[in-house]
Protein backbone atom coordinates (compact mmCIF):
# COMPACT_ATOMS: atom_id res chain seq x y z
CA UNK A 1 0.00 0.00 0.00
CA UNK A 2 0.88 3.55 -0.82
CA UNK A 3 0.27 5.61 2.90
CA UNK A 4 0.11 9.37 3.95
CA UNK A 5 0.49 9.91 7.37
CA UNK A 6 -0.36 13.24 8.52
CA UNK A 7 0.43 13.68 12.50
CA UNK A 8 2.49 16.49 13.98
CA UNK A 9 4.02 14.37 16.38
CA UNK A 10 7.34 13.30 14.85
CA UNK A 11 8.37 10.34 16.52
CA UNK A 12 4.79 8.95 16.69
CA UNK A 13 5.39 9.44 12.57
CA UNK A 14 8.19 8.07 12.62
CA UNK A 15 7.86 5.24 14.93
CA UNK A 16 4.33 4.12 12.80
CA UNK A 17 6.39 4.80 9.08
CA UNK A 18 9.34 2.82 9.98
CA UNK A 19 6.85 -0.28 11.61
CA UNK A 20 4.65 0.29 7.82
CA UNK A 21 7.89 0.45 5.68
CA UNK A 22 9.54 -2.39 6.80
CA UNK A 23 6.30 -4.43 6.04
CA UNK A 24 7.02 -3.23 2.64
CA UNK A 25 4.55 -0.32 2.33
CA UNK A 26 5.39 2.67 1.20
CA UNK A 27 4.93 6.11 3.68
CA UNK A 28 4.87 9.76 2.91
CA UNK A 29 4.33 12.40 5.97
CA UNK A 30 3.14 15.35 6.51
CA UNK A 31 3.38 17.49 9.99
CA UNK A 32 1.10 19.75 9.64
CA UNK A 33 -3.04 20.14 7.83
CA UNK A 34 -1.97 21.98 5.43
CA UNK A 35 0.83 20.34 4.08
CA UNK A 36 -1.17 17.12 4.46
CA UNK A 37 -4.44 18.19 2.67
CA UNK A 38 -1.97 19.50 -0.66
CA UNK A 39 -0.37 15.77 -0.73
CA UNK A 40 -3.55 14.19 -0.50
CA UNK A 41 -4.92 15.87 -3.26
CA UNK A 42 -2.11 16.13 -5.15
CA UNK A 43 -1.43 12.24 -5.34
CA UNK A 44 -3.26 8.98 -4.67
CA UNK A 45 -2.74 7.26 -1.41
CA UNK A 46 -4.04 3.62 -0.85
CA UNK A 47 -4.92 4.96 2.93
CA UNK A 48 -4.34 7.89 5.05
CA UNK A 49 -3.45 8.01 8.73
CA UNK A 50 -4.80 11.32 10.34
CA UNK A 51 -4.16 12.73 13.37
CA UNK A 52 -7.21 15.29 14.65
CA UNK A 53 -4.98 17.78 16.47
CA UNK A 54 -2.56 18.71 13.44
CA UNK A 55 -1.06 22.85 13.34
CA UNK A 56 -2.38 25.08 10.91
CA UNK A 57 -5.82 22.91 9.89
CA UNK A 58 -7.09 20.41 12.42
CA UNK A 59 -8.02 16.33 11.00
CA UNK A 60 -11.89 17.42 10.79
CA UNK A 61 -11.85 20.44 8.82
CA UNK A 62 -9.09 18.28 6.68
CA UNK A 63 -11.25 15.42 6.14
CA UNK A 64 -13.96 17.22 5.01
CA UNK A 65 -12.54 19.64 2.37
CA UNK A 66 -11.01 16.22 1.50
CA UNK A 67 -14.28 14.86 0.79
CA UNK A 68 -16.32 17.88 -0.03
CA UNK A 69 -13.89 20.45 -2.04
CA UNK A 70 -11.36 17.45 -3.66
CA UNK A 71 -13.76 15.19 -3.61
CA UNK A 72 -11.49 12.46 -2.81
CA UNK A 73 -12.18 9.34 -1.59
CA UNK A 74 -9.56 7.95 -0.05
CA UNK A 75 -9.90 5.49 3.23
CA UNK A 76 -8.93 7.86 6.22
CA UNK A 77 -8.20 6.05 9.15
CA UNK A 78 -8.44 8.90 12.14
CA UNK A 79 -5.61 8.81 15.05
CA UNK A 80 -6.52 10.99 18.13
CA UNK A 81 -5.79 11.24 21.74
CA UNK A 82 -9.64 12.12 22.26
CA UNK A 83 -11.59 8.81 23.31
CA UNK A 84 -15.24 10.83 23.59
CA UNK A 85 -17.89 9.46 21.81
CA UNK A 86 -18.89 13.62 20.10
CA UNK A 87 -14.77 13.60 18.93
CA UNK A 88 -15.69 10.01 17.38
CA UNK A 89 -18.60 11.40 15.65
CA UNK A 90 -17.16 14.29 14.37
CA UNK A 91 -14.65 12.47 12.95
CA UNK A 92 -16.96 9.98 11.10
CA UNK A 93 -19.47 12.98 10.26
CA UNK A 94 -15.96 14.55 8.42
CA UNK A 95 -15.74 11.54 6.60
CA UNK A 96 -13.25 9.69 8.05
CA UNK A 97 -13.69 5.81 7.77
CA UNK A 98 -12.32 4.48 10.91
CA UNK A 99 -10.93 5.58 14.73
CA UNK A 100 -8.49 4.82 16.29
CA UNK A 101 -7.51 6.06 19.78
CA UNK A 102 -4.08 6.72 21.23
CA UNK A 103 -1.56 4.52 22.14
CA UNK A 104 -2.46 2.31 19.24
CA UNK A 105 -0.98 -1.20 18.45
CA UNK A 106 0.79 -1.16 15.55
CA UNK A 107 -0.29 -4.30 14.20
CA UNK A 108 -3.61 -2.70 14.54
CA UNK A 109 -3.30 -0.02 12.44
CA UNK A 110 -1.40 -1.58 9.64
CA UNK A 111 -5.02 -4.30 9.94
CA UNK A 112 -6.99 -1.75 9.98
CA UNK A 113 -5.49 0.52 6.88
CA UNK A 114 -5.53 -3.09 4.76
CA UNK A 115 -9.21 -3.42 5.60
CA UNK A 116 -9.83 0.24 4.39
CA UNK A 117 -7.53 0.27 1.50
CA UNK A 118 -9.69 -3.17 0.40
CA UNK A 119 -12.92 -1.48 0.42
CA UNK A 120 -11.62 0.98 -1.18
CA UNK A 121 -11.12 -0.75 -4.17
CA UNK A 122 -14.05 -2.53 -3.87
CA UNK A 123 -16.29 1.15 -4.13
CA UNK A 124 -13.62 2.58 -6.42
CA UNK A 125 -15.91 4.48 -9.74
CA UNK A 126 -16.83 2.37 -12.76
CA UNK A 127 -17.41 5.56 -14.31
CA UNK A 128 -15.88 9.38 -14.12
CA UNK A 129 -17.32 12.91 -14.82
CA UNK A 130 -16.01 16.08 -14.69
CA UNK A 131 -18.09 18.45 -16.06
CA UNK A 132 -19.68 17.28 -19.85
CA UNK A 133 -16.26 15.39 -20.07
CA UNK A 134 -17.35 11.46 -19.87
CA UNK A 135 -15.09 8.25 -19.07
CA UNK A 136 -16.54 4.56 -18.70
CA UNK A 137 -13.84 2.83 -16.85
CA UNK A 138 -14.88 -0.28 -17.90
CA UNK A 139 -15.72 0.20 -21.63
CA UNK A 140 -13.01 2.48 -21.65
CA UNK A 141 -14.48 4.77 -23.64
CA UNK A 142 -14.30 8.92 -23.63
CA UNK A 143 -17.21 11.72 -24.67
CA UNK A 144 -17.28 15.32 -24.24
CA UNK A 145 -20.88 16.79 -24.76
CA UNK A 146 -21.71 13.89 -25.93
CA UNK A 147 -19.24 13.46 -28.43
CA UNK A 148 -17.08 10.23 -28.62
CA UNK A 149 -13.15 10.66 -28.25
CA UNK A 150 -10.95 8.31 -29.18
CA UNK A 151 -7.63 7.80 -27.11
CA UNK A 152 -4.31 5.29 -26.88
CA UNK A 153 -3.58 4.02 -23.97
CA UNK A 154 -1.29 6.20 -22.41
CA UNK A 155 -3.80 8.59 -23.31
CA UNK A 156 -6.44 7.05 -21.05
CA UNK A 157 -4.20 6.36 -18.31
CA UNK A 158 -3.44 10.01 -18.10
CA UNK A 159 -7.15 11.24 -18.18
CA UNK A 160 -7.79 8.66 -15.40
CA UNK A 161 -5.35 9.84 -13.02
CA UNK A 162 -6.55 13.57 -13.88
CA UNK A 163 -10.06 13.29 -13.48
CA UNK A 164 -10.15 11.01 -10.69
CA UNK A 165 -7.79 13.84 -9.06
CA UNK A 166 -9.69 16.87 -10.51
CA UNK A 167 -9.70 19.77 -10.14
CA UNK A 168 -6.34 19.38 -7.62
CA UNK A 169 -3.05 19.53 -9.97
CA UNK A 170 -1.31 16.37 -10.21
CA UNK A 171 2.39 16.52 -10.47
CA UNK A 172 4.58 15.23 -13.45
CA UNK A 173 6.41 12.73 -11.04
CA UNK A 174 2.44 11.01 -10.63
CA UNK A 175 1.66 11.01 -13.79
CA UNK A 176 4.96 9.38 -14.81
CA UNK A 177 4.28 6.98 -12.31
CA UNK A 178 0.96 6.02 -12.83
CA UNK A 179 1.38 5.54 -16.55
CA UNK A 180 5.13 4.33 -16.64
CA UNK A 181 5.82 2.61 -12.82
CA UNK A 182 9.22 2.46 -11.37
CA UNK A 183 10.76 2.71 -15.61
CA UNK A 184 10.55 6.36 -16.43
CA UNK A 185 10.86 7.45 -19.97
CA UNK A 186 12.70 10.79 -21.37
CA UNK A 187 11.95 13.96 -20.16
CA UNK A 188 10.16 15.03 -22.99
CA UNK A 189 7.69 11.75 -23.20
CA UNK A 190 4.86 13.32 -20.80
CA UNK A 191 5.12 16.47 -22.22
CA UNK A 192 4.25 14.94 -25.58
CA UNK A 193 1.40 12.78 -24.47
CA UNK A 194 -0.52 15.75 -22.71
CA UNK A 195 0.04 17.92 -25.93
CA UNK A 196 -1.74 14.78 -27.63
CA UNK A 197 -4.66 14.46 -25.11
CA UNK A 198 -5.13 18.48 -25.17
CA UNK A 199 -5.37 17.79 -28.90
CA UNK A 200 -8.35 15.39 -28.63
CA UNK A 201 -9.66 16.61 -25.17
CA UNK A 202 -9.40 20.80 -25.41
CA UNK A 203 -9.02 21.71 -29.23
CA UNK A 204 -12.72 20.55 -30.73
CA UNK A 205 -14.15 22.35 -28.05
CA UNK A 206 -14.81 25.64 -27.05
CA UNK A 207 -13.52 25.84 -23.33
CA UNK A 208 -9.85 24.00 -22.45
CA UNK A 209 -10.02 21.73 -19.27
CA UNK A 210 -6.57 20.86 -19.16
CA UNK A 211 -4.28 23.41 -17.55
CA UNK A 212 -0.81 23.43 -16.80
CA UNK A 213 0.86 24.71 -13.31
CA UNK A 214 4.30 25.44 -14.79
CA UNK A 215 6.98 23.29 -12.98
CA UNK A 216 4.45 21.33 -11.17
CA UNK A 217 2.11 19.49 -13.46
CA UNK A 218 -1.40 20.01 -14.41
CA UNK A 219 -4.81 19.54 -13.81
CA UNK A 220 -8.51 18.99 -15.34
CA UNK A 221 -10.99 21.34 -14.25
CA UNK A 222 -15.20 21.65 -15.03
CA UNK A 223 -14.21 25.52 -16.93
CA UNK A 224 -17.64 26.21 -15.85
CA UNK A 225 -17.24 26.10 -12.00
CA UNK A 226 -13.97 28.23 -12.66
CA UNK A 227 -14.25 31.99 -11.56
CA UNK A 228 -15.30 34.56 -14.29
Amino acid sequence: MRILIIEDNRDIAANLGDYLSDRGHEVDYAFDGVTGLRLALSHEFDAMVLDLQLPGMDGIELCRRLREEGRKETPVLMLTARDQLDDKLAGFESGADDYLVKPFELREVEARLEVLARRGQRIAPRELDVGDLHFDLQTLTVSRAGVGIDLNPIGLKLLEKLMTASPAVVTRRELEHHVWGEELPDSDSLRVHIHGLRAAIDKPFDKPMIRTRHGIGYSLVDPDELPA
